[in-house]
């Protein structure tokens, strides 16, 4: 699984892959493969790519994991495209969920922002 949100800190920041690389004492292509999700990021990894970008770990950590969502309202039973015994499976990449999370966040907040304009506009 790609690490998209440390990539693009990296990017953002205006760090190259090999300066990353040399700041963990990797080669860059070992460190490419990390970012690309071909290669473990170990924790003490993390935490220094972490002080290196200078951002809180959370900005950038994406775990290995993949998240499984049962979806049980209207399916019938079949084998096919991930359906098992009336359960759409879905494996779900944790960083997706987390996006989606925030923009969820970031779309409460401007509905709220865009309805007390309204409210101002009536008075």
């Amino acid at each position: 699984m790609q690490k998209e949100k440390l990539r693009n800190t990296r990017k953002r920041k205006g760090f190259t892959q090999q300066q990353v690389a040399d700041y963990i004492a990797t080669d860059v292509s070992n460190y490419s493969r990390k970012e690309s999700g071909d290669v473990k990021i170990y924790p003490d990894e993390w935490n220094k790519i972490a002080r290196f970008l200078e951002v809180p770990l959370e900005e950038i950590y994406e775990s290995e994991e993949v998240t499984q969502i049962n979806n049980f309202d209207n399916i019938t039973s079949s084998n096919s495209f991930g359906v098992n015994n009336g359960i759409l499976n879905f494996n779900i990449p944790e960083y997706i969920l987390e996006t989606q999370k925030d923009l969820i966040e970031l779309l409460k907040k401007e509905n709220k922002r865009l309805e007390e304009e309204l409210l101002k506009r009536k008075r």
